[in-house]
């Protein structure tokens, strides 16, 4: 018995979606990933910054908590972009 070979199919038949399409949710995706990381980021700069400043060094409290708010801010940001489709 033969088996017989299937054609190759591009992975733009597979998927049923154009090229372009799939670019533009990568693109999408991509970016909220870096807007997440760039806030969450900035919330723990800042933090520490203010830890400097008032000499909080042992916990660095508000290091703690804008790092905490970033991190919810951001998902929030993340899940209401998600919906909004």
């Amino acid at each position: 018995m033969e088996r017989q070979q299937q054609p190759n199919k591009k992975k733009s038949e597979v998927t049923n979606l154009p090229n372009s399409k799939r670019f533009q949710d990568y693109g999408k995706y991509a970016g909220m990933a870096l807007q997440m990381g760039a806030t969450i980021a900035i919330g723990v700069w800042g933090g520490m910054k203010l830890d400097e400043k008032f000499s909080f060094t042992k916990p660095p409290l508000f290091t703690l908590i804008f790092s905490l708010l970033a991190v919810i801010g951001s998902m929030y940001f993340v899940i209401k972009d998600i919906l909004k489709k």
